[in-house]
């Protein structure tokens, strides 16, 4: 970096208390956000098998975040029934997968059916296919590991790692943000000593 050029603001610098507010759709990538980026891809009984692995805490993050009432979604540029079954568990409210990456046109349809704006959404991404989505939220985020070209669009840079608590690490500073942390992980906690 040279002399003449701004040090980065810190991630906790980047989400102001009035932009966090104003966020009301959270979307993650995938591959290398949600995940380290690897797949496992295999054959069982004739059929094609494809893994991919979740960070627990990054899931609890999703939660939080839901619980707070910030609406999420998943758009990735891969189809697999394993990015469908963690949603489900997660009860991500919007899933978009579209093996051609086309996420711009994707979230565009997803924000005028919910009568958002791009304004109030931030995006979790990680590579190339997000550049589009990055460079249209009101918050834009990028994981520890993410590119060189993703970096300098977001305005939020992490230091996790995609699939290593890189959600978790958002979500607390997004919430924190919001002065709803410490409130939002008490009540998860509370719903948790109740008996069912």
């Amino acid at each position: 970096m040279s002399a003449t050029s701004p040090a980065p603001a810190s991630a906790t610098a980047a989400i102001t208390p009035a932009l966090a507010r104003r966020i009301r759709l959270v979307c993650f990538d995938v591959d290398g956000v949600l995940t380290d980026g690897g797949i496992i891809l295999g054959d069982a009984a004739g059929s094609r098998v494809e893994l991919k692995r979740y960070d627990i805490q990054d899931g609890l993050g999703v939660v939080l975040l839901r619980q707070a009432g910030i609406r999420t979604a998943i758009i990735t540029g891969r189809e697999s029934q394993s990015v469908a079954l963690r949603a489900e568990e997660l009860h991500v409210d919007d899933v978009i997968q579209d093996r051609h990456a086309r996420k711009v046109p994707a979230l565009a349809a997803l924000i005028e059916r919910l009568g958002f704006s791009w304004d109030e959404v931030a995006f979790v991404g990680d590579d190339l296919p997000d550049l589009g989505v990055l460079r249209r939220v009101g918050l834009p985020v990028c994981v520890g590991n993410a590119t060189a070209e993703v970096r300098r669009v977001a305005s939020v840079q992490l230091t996790r790692h995609g699939g290593a608590g890189a959600v978790r690490e958002f979500v607390e500073l997004l919430l924190t943000a919001r002065g709803e942390w410490v409130t939002q992980v008490e009540a998860y906690v509370a719903s948790r000593e109740r008996e069912a």
